[in-house]
């Protein structure tokens, strides 16, 4: 079992080496995520720039009616609260938990134990990713593990998608201020 663990964390760290294209990065980490752990769904969400909301940027087995359920806003989800706190959270039954902000729509999507770890970048949360399961679920020791490290290099992905891309917007204004400089005189 430790061992498809390990061939999963490396197909991750390939996928995440194999592109700069955040998004389709993203939901191929979602993708091994949750076939790795034997999971219907997983979604990675992302802090939004006022820190209030988590936006989704990539999700795997889920429809999308519950992608489109609402805003998830952290002060009305006791368990994304905890989750960006930088715990590992594992909620049996999320539709009777209620750290759980939209339990209905959990049960409606068949979706019942639910896996969430941080992203962490820079010494701060910048997100989290979440597996689903269609059934209750006990996390194993070497499950959660796993699920530690998807998160913690998936946030070194994100981390350096940004900087690339801030990098490379940079660049263009640079390369552009140049152009003017030369050319407007």
């Amino acid at each position: 079992m430790a061992q498809d663990f390990f061939r999963a964390l490396r197909d991750v760290a390939l996928v995440i080496n194999s592109s700069l294209e955040p998004g389709q990065v993203l939901h191929k980490i979602t993708e091994q995520t949750a076939t790795a752990l034997g999971c219907k769904a997983s979604t990675i969400r992302l802090l939004d720039s006022t820190g209030r909301f988590l936006l989704p940027s990539a999700a795997y087995g889920l429809s999308e009616k519950y992608m489109r359920k609402g805003p998830v806003e952290i002060k009305r989800s006791g368990m994304d609260g905890e989750v960006l706190a930088g715990k590992l959270i594992h909620l049996k039954d999320a539709a009777a938990d209620g750290r759980f902000q939209y339990p209905g729509s959990a049960k409606s999507e068949g979706l019942v134990s639910v896996l969430s770890a941080p992203l962490m970048g820079d010494g701060k949360a910048i997100g989290l990713i979440r597996v689903y399961s269609s059934t209750e679920k006990d996390f194993t020791e070497d499950e959660q593990s796993f699920m530690e490290a998807v998160a913690a290099i998936s946030a070194v992905a994100i981390v350096n998608a940004r900087l690339h891309e801030a990098l490379r917007k940079n660049y263009e204004l640079m390369a552009k201020h140049a152009y003017e400089s030369v050319y407007e005189d």
